[in-house]
């Protein structure tokens, strides 16, 4: 069992959404952190017909043990919430009235939102789980987590093709197509291999929407809903011209490799092919994703790109820190043109290149060359949220 970094600190005085996509194991850290608290498992058909029928039966329970904000120890953790929103109508009130915490798990607020659902009027803090990161798996191994992604069961797995050609099928495929309301499903099929082939590029709705056979605003929908379901999220464009002309559009990334490596069909990615470029890069943005969201940061990340065609991978913050990802084991010049252009321009703390490298460098200009593992290191050490 992997002792994760996520740990809903806040949750021992505050009431807590916990969202993630499936199988990145929300329901295990809960049982991990909390083995005592009273759980509702709405997966299970017979708690979730009970409660549809009588919501308030979570109310009269609470109740009938005599709990209170001055008795409780352990939140009280409802599983899936999504599939009930009604629910949250007794849990507000069950806040309001008699001080109670709970935590609410779910893989996706779309229907609640969808539906105007009770969100507790920004009483509930925002936590989300994602697949593993580097600090938490023993042994770490790059061309594993390239071939199999960072879910937990698809990385563990001697043979993840199987795992992961379910998960797409099943929950991807199906779930959340019906997320889409859509009965179209060979379209919104067709869409996710041709976001699965743009992953980690700029997105172009309109060469997307002719390859699916629907329309531009139908393809920016679809997107919404992957976003909405967790699935993956919008890398916005750095926006703080100076001198050169910019791109604007955003990329667009999976929250993790496994779908890409079903629906792109790619076969082994295998160290030096164009393959591994992309999947390094997708899997650094991971960790930098994770990291902004665990350490409680929350610092913008957007990418830079001129129309000319310098562009850096990732920009941390306003302009702090520049990173650019290449799968090199000897990183030169070349390599450096983006960062070094956006120097010109910016006043940046730091540069960084992350590649193969053996050993970290420091070009004259300023620029670090850091190894992935050091890099990873250095990200989730707090080095770089150092002034």
């Amino acid at each position: 069992m992997y002792k994760r970094i996520q740990k809903l600190d806040l949750s021992s005085q505050e009431t807590c959404f916990l969202w993630g996509p499936r199988q990145t194991g929300k329901s295990t850290l809960l049982k991990m952190l909390f083995p005592e608290a009273i759980r509702y498992d709405l997966l299970l058909s017979t708690e979730y017909q009970r409660l549809l029928r009588e919501p308030k039966l979570i109310r009269e329970q609470c109740l009938a043990a005599g709990l209170d904000g001055n008795s409780q120890r352990d939140p009280i953790i409802i599983d899936e919430i999504q599939k009930l929103p009604i629910l949250l109508d007794e849990v507000h009130w069950l806040i309001e009235e008699k001080g109670l915490r709970f935590i609410l798990c779910g893989s996706s607020a779309r229907k609640l939102k969808r539906g105007r659902a009770n969100l507790l009027g920004g009483r509930a803090i925002r936590y989300e789980l994602y697949p593993l990161v580097f600090p938490e798996i023993p042994n770490f191994s790059l061309t594993k987590a390239l071939n199999s992604g960072l879910i937990p069961r698809h990385y563990d797995g001697d043979k993840p093709e199987r795992l992961i050609q379910s998960y797409v099928g099943d929950y991807l495929k199906e779930e959340i197509a019906a997320e889409a309301l859509t009965r179209n499903i060979p379209a919104f099929s067709r869409f996710l291999e041709a976001a699965a082939l743009s992953n980690g590029e700029i997105l172009n709705y309109i060469n997307i929407a002719r390859e699916c056979g629907v329309s531009s605003p139908t393809v920016k929908e679809y997107f919404q809903i992957l976003e909405d379901t967790l699935i993956g999220r919008q890398l916005p464009a750095f926006q703080k011209r100076k001198k050169r002309r910019l791109v604007n559009s955003p990329k667009f990334y999976f929250f993790d490799l496994s779908p890409v490596i079903y629906l792109t069909r790619r076969g082994k990615v295998v160290q030096g092919s164009e393959l591994f470029g992309r999947a390094f890069e997708h899997y650094i943005w991971m960790e930098i994703v994770c990291h902004s969201s665990y350490s409680g940061l929350f610092y913008p990340i957007s990418y830079w790109r001129t129309a000319s065609g310098f562009e850096v991978d990732f920009i941390l913050g306003d302009h702090e820190i520049a990173i650019e990802v290449k799968s090199t084991e000897l990183a030169g010049k070349t390599h450096l043109k983006g960062l070094r252009r956006f120097k010109e321009e910016y006043t940046v703390r730091r540069s960084i290149l992350v590649s193969l490298d053996s050993k970290p460098r420091k070009t004259e200009d300023q620029i670090e060359i850091l190894p992935w593992q050091i890099f990873l290191e250095k990200l989730w050490g707090g080095e770089f949220n150092r002034k």
